[in-house]
């Protein structure tokens, strides 16, 4: 498992209800707060290779604004088709007031 995490951004840039994508190697990782609660999530749709990040948010899933499957973003799992391949979670760490992640596959 990698040791080096991937800043994201200072804690207080990251709202609830808001995201970032942070790139480790060529993987595009999108963070998620919601409600103060921070998911990780791999920011691409299983269903066509599609950028998750800025789809709409429903509670706890994300619906990809190409052809709206969806994806729970504390387990990765498919919520709504066409997707049927869950995305990867990646974990989140705060140190210091600022916002890690890492593709730790």
């Amino acid at each position: 498992m990698p040791d080096e995490w991937v800043k994201v951004c200072a804690q207080d840039e990251l709202l609830p209800g808001e995201f970032r994508v942070a790139w480790d190697g060529d993987t595009a990782i999108a963070v998620y707060n919601l409600d103060g609660d921070l998911y990780a999530v791999e920011d691409t749709c299983t269903h066509d290779g599609g950028d998750l990040a800025g789809g709409e948010v429903h509670g706890f899933e994300v619906e990809c604004p190409r052809h709206g499957a969806r994806f729970d973003l504390r387990t990765g799992a498919v919520t709504a088709p066409p997707a049927v391949t869950p995305i990867a979670c990646f974990p989140v760490r705060i140190e210091d007031g600022v916002i890690y992640t890492r593709d730790d596959r």
